[in-house]
């Protein structure tokens, strides 16, 4: 059963989440290669999203925490896999962002490929969050990614970003479009999550969420 669902988390799983998410979470490596992976001996959470969707934002609010990942108004800047742990519980992974432009298309193949491979190949990912800009809702190459996540079997959460941006009315249109879109993949958990990074909206249900894969404390 997941940590959250539809009626959201219970007070003792905010808690849970709470708790972990004070402690440090420190910066391990980024990888351009499979190779470089840390030794796979900790449950893993992915954060996965179209270049400038927020997820170094998300991160940042998640651990309460301005700087642990670099955010930039240039899409693309994310360019390893990087890894960020918390004291032997949980590891938190921010991917590079697709469906970037100015960037060579060289470079966008192997970051491509290499997403693809950590997708296939990790057997302590529990979760991948899908990030998808509340204002714009879900794009083609955000189904390619689905499809994938789909054929790999990597159980995964829609997390709408910037839901401070657009009028509320416009928000509850995106979350039903986005409901009917996710009824086509059974990898997806089928409800998102609407978030706001700059408001803190939706940041401890989805720390009681992740919480629920992390290692007893």
């Amino acid at each position: 059963m997941d940590a959250f669902d539809e009626t959201g988390p219970d007070a003792d799983a905010i808690e849970r989440g709470r708790l972990l998410f004070a402690r440090e979470c420190t910066f391990m490596l980024g990888c351009v290669a499979m190779k470089q992976l840390p030794e796979p001996i900790l449950p893993e959470v992915a954060f996965a999203g179209r270049s400038n969707v927020g997820k170094s934002s998300l991160i940042n609010a998640l651990t309460g925490r301005k700087t642990l990942a670099r955010t930039s108004n240039t899409p693309g800047r994310t360019r390893e896999i990087n890894f960020f742990e918390f004291e032997g519980r949980l590891r938190l992974i921010d991917m590079p962002g697709y469906g970037y432009a100015k960037v060579p298309k060289p470079m966008v193949d192997g970051w491509t490929q290499l997403i693809h491979d950590y997708l296939r190949g990790r057997a302590v990912l529990r979760r991948l969050c899908l990030l998808i800009d509340s204002r714009h809702g879900v794009k083609s190459s955000d189904e390619q990614i689905m499809d994938l996540l789909d054929k790999a079997a990597v159980n995964f959460r829609v997390v709408l970003t910037k839901a401070d941006k657009p009028k509320s009315g416009e928000v509850q249109k995106i979350v039903a479009a986005t409901i009917e879109a996710l009824k086509k993949h059974p990898a997806a958990v089928p409800q998102p999550l609407v978030t706001s990074s700059e408001k803190g909206l939706g940041i401890q249900e989805l720390r009681a969420e992740l919480a629920g894969f992390a290692e007893p404390a």
